[in-house]
């Protein structure tokens, strides 16, 4: 979509303002992958400064299994049921949503936020809290990871876009359809590429 009058901020702006759906699932998956980052970063810590060979062993072993759970829930390539149930429900619109990135990702990704923060809190009290947070984090990450690229390829497809609203930080997510490209690709006639 080409520029667009943009009322928050009184100028001609491209979709740079507004969040859409699939760029959404790839950050949240990459901030999921960051929470256990840092969430295995102070397990580490914490188990190295209590001398707590143990804990960091199970730990390790732990992240290993969440990521082969993470892994197996993640090979899908189509969009998880929860996903297509919420493509479904999506609003058309003709005009794209006026928002700002910033804003809507806090509003939608704040119980990642204080989940990492109250189990990396948490760590010098019981360096177990952070090492089972990690693994869920991973979990979390690898099972997202190919769903930004199904709702790209059902926007192609289709020919819309998928924005999310903004919403309160306690209801569900939203989403709004706009009209967008169609990706024409070339088809496969009998197996053979013509």
């Amino acid at each position: 979509m080409g520029p667009t009058a943009c009322a928050s901020c009184s100028r001609r702006c491209s979709d740079s303002h507004r969040v859409r759906f699939a760029d959404f699932l790839k950050t949240t998956v990459l901030l999921s992958a960051g929470a256990a980052t840092a969430l295995a970063a102070v397990t580490v810590l914490a188990a190295a400064n209590d001398s707590e060979t143990r804990l960091a062993l199970l730990a390790a072993v732990w992240w290993v299994l969440a990521a082969l759970l993470g892994a197996v829930l993640g090979r899908r390539a189509e969009t998880n049921p929860p996903i297509a149930r919420l493509l479904a429900a999506a609003r058309a619109s003709s005009a794209l949503p006026e928002q700002r990135p910033g804003p809507i990702l806090l509003n939608r990704l704040w119980p990642l936020l204080l989940f990492t923060v109250l189990a990396g809190g948490l760590a010098f009290l019981a360096p177990q809290i952070p090492a089972i947070g990690a693994g869920f984090a991973i979990v979390w990450a690898l099972a997202w990871r190919r769903q930004h690229a199904a709702v790209t390829a059902i926007e192609e497809r289709d020919g819309v876009r998928f924005y999310v609203l903004r919403t309160s930080p306690l209801r569900p997510i939203a989403l709004q359809r706009t009209p967008g490209f169609k990706a024409l690709r070339p088809e496969r006639f009998g197996g053979a590429a013509t």
